[in-house]
């Protein structure tokens, strides 16, 4: 049992629903890794994709790590039963010789190749990946579990911005959400926070509404920001600083009552301890957004959540960052608090698939093996290219 093929491609990507929109030369990496398994007579072929927000990463994927994994013997790659193609000892494949720390893009092109052998190795399993997940894990899942979600959006759009942001909150509560996130700290604090009432003007009220600073503010903009927020009691408030300036982060924790929100442009277990050990933040209220494929994937997401939980987190503090199908399984298998998705940004990999169901702020997952890809059509016609 071996790896016998991976493909990948570099893809812009959007912000915005309107693809035509400057994106900023945004782009993702998308694989397809072939194993010399057969399902119904075709080889299985797993997906995956760098998530969003960094860049792709052909090179590392293409000379570095896509190479370990074709050259790799089939008793580094299989599991214990001898039926299939074991996740944790292909990731280990991957980054046999690479030296700690370093993690700066390397982590995305590793988490990239994880999803789509996760994405293989439960369709070899006929199951889909968030009952395969839970069983490696020894959990338990529900029958037909659902994920609470929230609807991420908002972005600072380049014409006609607050017209804009209204259709857009609008559309995510048509569609079923009850929670939304926007973004801010892309242009002065008087026009974020007319940004922030014309969200709120279309949410029942302030608890269903987030937002996003994109590690952009410094210290003395964090506390304005963090002052003229607090009397909102908004939902959380994400991503204040640079996402290492601890220090920083700390004195905002200090100055801010609110939940807030941080982790996404943390990349390994190290920064996570780090981040709890230094920044200030509440175990009792702030939140975790964290995403695993950035973190090296599943392996290094699962160590990020074990290590945060037996320090005191709780598994409903843990609101992964990605905004796509994967991380709606993980949070099934792992019992975490809910997922991001984005019903508009970031096509093809934006909305769920087809059938699913949003309804109260939850959503169903995709009943068929892997992770579901070929039921996005956006999606589906991507991955398809790489065959």
């Amino acid at each position: 049992m071996r790896i016998i093929d991976v493909s990948e491609r570099l893809l812009p990507v959007s912000r915005y629903a309107d693809r035509g929109a400057p994106e900023g030369g945004l782009t993702t990496s998308v694989v397809a890794v072939t194993t010399d398994i057969s399902r119904h007579g075709k080889p299985v072929v797993g997906y995956g994709y760098a998530s969003v927000g960094r860049f792709g990463q052909s090179g590392l994927i293409r000379e570095r790590f896509a190479p370990r994994l074709l050259k790799a013997p089939e008793d580094l790659l299989i599991n214990d039963a001898g039926d299939n193609v074991d996740p944790f000892r292909a990731w280990t494949v991957m980054m046999t010789g690479e030296k700690p720390g370093g993690h700066g893009e390397r982590c995305v092109a590793v988490g990239a190749l994880d999803m789509a052998i996760w994405d293989a190795a439960s369709k070899i399993a006929g199951l889909p990946l968030y009952r395969f997940l839970a069983r490696c894990l020894n959990r338990v899942v529900d029958d037909r579990p659902r994920v609470r979600v929230y609807a991420s959006g908002g972005y600072l759009h380049p014409q006609n911005d607050l017209d804009n942001l209204t259709d857009e909150i609008r559309s995510f509560v048509a569609s079923g959400f009850e929670d939304v996130k926007i973004k801010i700290g892309a242009t002065e604090l008087k026009r974020d926070l007319q940004r922030v009432e014309t969200a709120l003007a279309q949410l029942p009220d302030s608890k269903h509404l987030s937002v996003d600073a994109m590690n952009a503010y410094s210290l003395e903009q964090g506390l304005d920001a963090a002052s003229a927020l607090a009397p909102l009691g908004l939902r959380w408030f994400e991503d204040v600083c640079d996402p290492l300036d601890f220090p920083v982060q700390a004195r905002i924790a200090e100055a801010y009552a609110s939940p807030l929100a941080a982790g996404e442009a943390l990349f390994s277990l190290a920064e996570a301890k780090l981040l709890d050990r230094h920044a200030g933040l509440r175990r009792a209220m702030d939140v975790l957004v964290f995403d695993p494929v950035h973190c090296y994937g599943l392996p290094g997401y699962i160590d990020v959540v074990d290590h945060l939980t037996s320090q005191g987190w709780a598994r409903n503090s843990f609101w992964p960052h990605g905004g796509h199908l994967f991380c709606l399984h993980v949070v099934a298998a792992m019992g975490l608090a809910g997922a991001e998705l984005t019903p508009l940004a970031f096509y093809p990999f934006n909305g769920l698939f087809n059938g699913a169901v949003v309804g109260g702020g939850w959503a169903s997952l995709p009943d068929i093996p892997g992770i579901g890809f070929e039921l996005n059509d956006g999606a589906w016609r991507v991955f398809q290219t790489l065959a």
